[in-house]
């Protein structure tokens, strides 16, 4: 097994990240956390970057030619990805692209496709999922929301919640109960809508380290045509799971672990205590090196799901495996990288003394989601039993 880069796949590395050292701002490296932060033209540097992905054809690098894509392989999809997030770089659209793309490109229909692919592929559109209800998480079947025929519309009503990017998103997909009488998982449909759509009311939740990328989604009366329905009606559920799956795949995960380590190495070099450099403890050198190692493992769980989609396979436990092991890998680095700095390692960006501008601080805060979204540890144990070793529900 040859575990090297091609040189036309380092080539393509180096481009990305000569584009990231030209378009970020010069002092993005001391600006950066770990979710999009507070600078004065955020938003602005965000839709322009985006909209140059969509130039250069990155967004949507491995789609089929006749949506705008460039049928290259999924191994320079996760380089790209590698490169953006270990820059913790804006404009990447992770949901429309990554979650809702590839499953229109299994479930949709040809008009579908063509109505939205070539959109988010030139970065014109941002999308956010409407999955989690305030009574349904991890029983997502257990979901409430309904949407009832009238003509050649549905309408629905409901609620959903922590719904990332709302406040800003174009487009939402979600699912709805249908069938109220079938059972849990057989009456849900999967629906497009528009966030403009009248009815639909935004209310923003802030999250516990400061940022609002979370929100609540009311629905009230939203007429939504048929046309918007993805695959089968009472068989959305279906759709779902392929989201879900391309959710998992959450292939930038290992490379914003390896952003933290690099600077927990730096903080090391860099810093002495009591005379003594870090750097000379053999525990400091030996705990770095093991997440090295923990890294690198993350990174291949990752690629083993880019050779399976470049085969036509969608990765199912596989996900689950890569996911799992990485978001509880984010947050054992998190948490020794808190204990490393000590009780100054609370102190926020902007505060006199806060070791690394307040970044591990962040980390670790934003960290104890990853084992929650797009099903908790538990549930990706479960499937791990399920579909991987054939264990019994």
């Amino acid at each position: 097994m040859d575990f090297c880069f091609s040189p036309e796949e380092e080539e393509f590395r180096k481009e990305v990240g000569d584009f990231l050292r030209e378009t970020l701002p010069s002092d993005w490296k001391r600006l950066i956390i770990y979710t999009p932060i507070a600078v004065d033209n955020y938003a602005t540097l965000e839709k322009e970057i985006r909209r140059k992905l969509g130039e250069k054809g990155w967004l949507s690098i491995s789609w089929p030619r006749e949506y705008g894509g460039q049928d290259a392989s999924y191994i320079k999809r996760f380089i790209f990805a590698e490169e953006w997030f270990y820059q913790g770089a804006p404009g990447y659209d992770p949901i429309g692209v990554g979650y809702l793309a590839p499953t229109l490109i299994v479930h949709g229909t040809e008009e579908q496709k063509r109505e939205h692919l070539p959109r988010i592929g030139r970065g014109e559109v941002m999308w956010c999922q409407g999955y989690s209800e305030p009574g349904s998480g991890s029983d997502l079947a257990s979901l409430q929301t309904q949407a009832v025929e009238d003509g050649d519309d549905y309408v629905i009503n409901g609620q959903k919640i922590w719904t990332t990017n709302a406040h800003k998103a174009d487009w939402i997909f979600l699912l709805a109960r249908t069938d109220h009488k079938a059972p849990q998982h057989k009456g849900i449909t999967f629906f497009l809508v528009g966030m403009k759509s009248p009815g639909i009311t935004v209310r923003p939740l802030v999250n516990m380290a400061g940022g609002q990328e979370f929100n609540e989604v009311f629905f009230e009366d939203v007429r939504v045509p048929k046309t918007n329905i993805i695959g089968e009606v009472n068989r959305g559920w279906y759709v779902a799971v392929t989201a879900l799956n391309f959710e998992r795949s959450c292939f930038f995960l290992p490379a914003v672990g390896r952003r933290f380590l690099d600077l927990l190495v730096e903080y090391v070099i860099n810093t002495a205590r009591n005379g003594d450099p870090l750097a000379d403890d053999p525990l400091i050198k030996h705990k770095l090196a093991e997440m090295a190692i923990e890294i690198e493992v993350g990174r291949l769980l990752f690629y083993r799901q880019a050779w399976m989609l470049s085969r036509g396979l969608i990765p199912s436990y596989e996900s689950s495996i890569a996911k799992l092991y990485s978001t509880e890998l984010l947050q054992r680095i998190a948490a020794w990288g808190m204990e490393l700095l000590g009780l100054c390692g609370q102190l926020g960006n902007g505060t006199f003394r806060a070791p690394l501008r307040g970044l591990i601080k962040d980390f670790y805060l934003h960290s104890i989601s990853g084992t929650v979204g797009a099903g908790t540890s538990e549930i990706q144990r479960n499937i791990v039993a399920q579909r991987g070793l054939g264990l019994p529900r």
